[in-house]
């Protein structure tokens, strides 16, 4: 039965909720979590709500996939639905957590209890756990692994990223790994963002503020390190010029998002084990976590306490983590943010990154770069369709073009403007799929060329 057929009962559950949408941690040590009959009722009893409402449709491919599963059923209700069809709807949720944190009505602490992200996590970890995940999965998300086998020798990086550029080794890709032939890879560098900014550390004398020390540390990410390395360049300036202390962590793994995405938990788990023990030590000496990717951020912030919610060193690092543009404004705020720029910026189209709109800080990234007089920042809030390694698959790729082509148009319609997006790997794809040339910047690069460094 429809969850729209069962609100008509009398003494239904209420239509909605007004309150602030809140997470329940994620069981995930538990042997129910990985029931496959539990799991599997569970499923029903969200995809039939979701049936009855409907108003995900248009965020991504997953409820799509659902919604012409029961449509196309003889009942028309979920109940004509082949269960063993379920985990299509599974492989087309990428985490996003927008469903969550936009759309649904039904999320705690309404009755109806729907948390679709972390059940679809749920169900991927189940995947996982029966061994039926592809290796080309574990394998892409693999994420150090790969980069550190790449970035290692020199000239391994340029070769790598020459042939991953021609159309015959890209078939050669698509025909044996499954990744698609027209899907935008990273590149790959030896000179690593830990390498650049060796020698840039400055000894500054940290100024705190309520809520920020002054003083903060890097956490690269794998993506920073291996694929982005000039965001080291533009947050140490950035980030000195404001007086503020900056190092790198000492040592660090993948933050583990992609390994989540996966239902890989026990990997998630050997990350926490890596990094939480660095970062809390940081914490203890005075600094402040900053990261340039926002899902590295949201780990932190997010995944990993709710993985981990007795675990206070999780904790500790969670009320220490920021978002490198929410902890400028909270500089900025205390009057400690430089606001005499060199140069304006024109028009900004500024795409505001899935994980970073459902950390819920507001634009931060925007309010900061419209300080800079003479810029105009068009924010748009629509996913990319990227997720790290959900566009390059061979069997997603058209629905991540889908997704993410109303961003490129946006970015297209306003003409001769830069571009950027917090996410580089989002940035990307939305340059890829933009009509006019346009290059893909951090924010952090603006900032600084606004600067003048």
């Amino acid at each position: 039965m429809s969850s729209e057929k069962l609100s008509m009962r009398e003494g239904a559950p209420r239509e909605g909720s007004l309150e602030a949408p809140t997470r329940h941690p994620i069981d995930w040590q538990s042997p129910d979590f990985y029931d496959a009959h539990k799991l599997e009722q569970e499923l029903e009893r969200v995809f039939d709500i979701c049936h009855g409402c409907r108003r995900c449709v248009n965020l991504c491919n997953a409820f799509p996939t659902l919604f012409d599963l029961v449509d196309e059923s003889p009942t028309l209700e979920l109940d004509g639905v082949d269960k063993t069809h379920f985990i299509k709807v599974v492989d087309e949720c990428y985490l996003c957590d927008m469903c969550y944190m936009s759309k649904c009505p039904y999320v705690p602490p309404h009755e109806w209890n729907v948390d679709f992200p972390h059940l679809m996590l749920r169900a991927k970890a189940v995947k996982f756990k029966k061994g039926e995940t592809l290796f080309r999965d574990r394998f892409l998300t693999s994420t150090d692994a790969v980069a550190k086998m790449i970035t290692t020798i020199p000239m391994v990086d340029a070769v790598v990223n020459h042939f991953n550029a021609q159309p015959p080794v890209r078939n050669v890709l698509e025909k044996t790994l499954g990744v698609h032939h027209d899907a935008v890879l990273p590149t790959y560098h030896h000179n690593t963002l830990r390498k650049r900014v060796a020698g840039q550390v400055k000894s500054l004398t940290p100024v705190p503020t309520e809520q920020t020390s002054g003083k903060v540390a890097l956490f690269a990410t794998c993506y920073g390190n291996y694929n982005s390395p000039h965001l080291g360049d533009d947050f140490f300036k950035v980030f000195q010029h404001n007086g503020i202390h900056i190092e790198l962590v000492p040592q660090e793994q993948c933050c583990g998002m992609p390994k989540l995405e996966l239902g890989d938990l026990e990997a998630v788990a050997r990350a926490r084990d890596a990094n939480i023990p660095v970062l809390a030590e940081m914490i203890d000496a005075g600094y402040d976590i900053i990261a340039p990717v926002p899902s590295c951020v949201l780990m932190f912030k997010q995944e990993l306490p709710l993985m981990f919610p007795q675990d206070a060193q999780v904790q500790k690092v969670k009320s220490r983590m920021f978002d490198p543009f929410e902890y400028l404004m909270l500089r900025h705020k205390a009057g400690l943010l430089k606001t005499e720029f060199a140069q304006p910026l024109g028009d900004v189209s500024y795409h505001v990154a899935c994980h970073l709109r459902v950390q819920n800080i507001g634009l931060k990234t925007r309010d900061i770069l419209q300080l800079v007089p003479g810029t105009q920042v068009q924010a748009i809030e629509r996913c990319s369709g990227h997720d790290g390694t959900y566009a390059v698959k061979t069997e997603f790729y058209e629905a991540a073009i889908k997704i993410g082509r109303p961003v490129a148009k946006k970015v297209d319609d306003n003409a001769n403007s830069r571009f950027a997006s917090d996410c580089p790997m989002a940035a990307t794809q939305v340059a890829h799929l933009a009509k006019r040339d346009v290059a893909a910047e951090h924010p952090m690069t603006l900032l600084r060329i606004a600067y003048g460094l």
